[in-house]
């Protein structure tokens, strides 16, 4: 345990920063769940809709530091190669 008053502190702020961080990447895996989901389901419109949400979330996160930009970016791409997939094979 720390002793110094600003090393306290700075195990209070690293407590609140962790959990929020976990939420915003717990947030990430669940859209992404939901947009996977949404293909398996064969749903364009769905899918669409997921996805759109799917990219703010992993957008806000990266912005945040929550996860890194490449993580978000690579991703981001992957889910719209699979979203590119289903419209191809649904039209």
């Amino acid at each position: 345990m720390p002793n110094i008053q600003s090393a306290k502190k700075r195990l209070r702020q690293n407590v609140k920063q962790r959990l929020c961080n976990q939420m915003r990447k717990t947030r990430c895996k669940s859209s992404r769940k939901a947009f996977l989901a949404a293909l398996e389901n064969h749903d364009v419109t769905k899918a669409e809709e997921a996805f759109r949400t799917c990219v703010s979330v992993f957008d806000k996160a990266a912005k945040t530091n929550a996860i890194s930009s490449a993580k978000a970016d690579r991703n981001k791409s992957r889910l719209n190669k699979k979203l590119a997939q289903l419209k191809g094979v649904s039209e």
